[in-house]
C-alpha cells in the first residue's frame, strides 16, 4: 500500500516576552488533517538560532515531505506575508531564546546569497485576497530565526527539486495585539483556515500566477 504523502508545516516557541506564538497555535490545529490527499504535520521550532535547523532538518527527515510550510509571527504586519526571499544572512535585534545575537554573521558558511521561495506565492496570495483574506508577497524575511529557517529550509532542500517549500509571516493574535495599542492582528482561527487553503493551492497549482506583487520600498 503506498504512504499517504505528507505536507511538514512548522511554528515556532514564544519569543520576545511573548506568553503564546500564534504560528504554532494555528499549525497545530491542521496537525493530523488531510488536505488534497496529503496528510499534514506540524512541527513546533524553537526560537534560536542554529537549534531551530537542527529541529526542521529532524523533521524534514522523518515525515520526507511533498510540500513544506513553515510560519513564524511578525507582530506589526497586518497581512499574511507571503515571503519570497530568504538571505544568508543573520543580524539580530534581540538575543534568542538561548541568548544567542549573531551580528552579520551568514546562516550557511559559503552558502549562496539567497534562495527564492518554490511555493506559487501570488496564486496563494490571489486564492487568499479572494476569500476576502490580508495577504501579500513579502520582500523581506527580516534577519532574526524567521529567516534563518527559511535560507536553512531552501537549503537543506537545493538538490530535492520535487518538494516545494517557503515561509509564511503572520500578524499578532488578538490576545497579543490587546498587549500591543493600535497593533493589527488576525484570530489564530482565520490563520488556520488561511492554511489549510494555502496548502490546497499550493499542491493543486504547478506554475504560479503571472500578476504584480512587487514593492516600491
Amino acid at each position: 500500500m503506498t504512504a499517504t504523502p505528507t505536507v511538514l508545516l512548522t511554528g515556532f516557541q514564544p519569543f520576545g516576552g511573548e506568553q503564546v506564538n500564534p504560528s504554532w497555535q494555528a499549525v497545530s490545529a491542521l496537525h493530523g488533517a488531510r488536505i488534497a490527499g496529503h496528510r499534514v504535520v506540524a512541527r513546533e521550532l524553537p526560537v534560536a538560532f542554529g537549534d531551530s535547523l537542527k529541529a526542521l532538518r529532524a523533521a524534514l527527515k522523518d515525515t520526507q515531505p511533498a510540500l513544506v510550510l513553515c510560519v513564524g509571527q511578525a507582530g506589526g504586519r497586518a497581512q499574511l506575508s507571503l515571503e519570497r526571499v530568504a538571505i544568508n544572512l543573520d543580524d539580530a535585534r534581540i538575543p534568542d531564546n538561548a541568548g544567542r545575537q549573531p551580528i552579520d554573521a551568514p546562516v550557511v558558511e559559503g552558502g549562496p546569497a539567497a534562495y527564492f521561495s518554490t511555493l506559487p506565492i501570488k496564486a496563494m496570495r490571489e486564492a487568499l485576497r479572494a476569500k476576502g483574506l490580508p495577504a501579500e508577497v513579502s520582500q523581506t524575511a527580516g534577519t532574526y530565526v524567521c529567516n534563518h529557517v527559511f535560507y536553512g529550509l531552501m537549503h537543506a532542500l537545493r538538490r530535492q527539486r520535487r518538494v516545494r517549500a517557503g515561509f509564511l509571516h503572520i500578524p499578532y493574535s488578538p490576545a497579543q495585539a490587546a498587549t500591543h495599542p493600535g497593533a493589527p492582528s488576525l484570530p489564530v482561527e482565520t490563520v488556520t483556515a488561511a492554511l489549510r487553503l494555502m496548502v490546497r493551492v499550493a499542491l493543486r497549482t504547478r506554475s504560479d500566477a503571472r500578476v504584480a506583487a512587487g514593492a516600491e520600498h
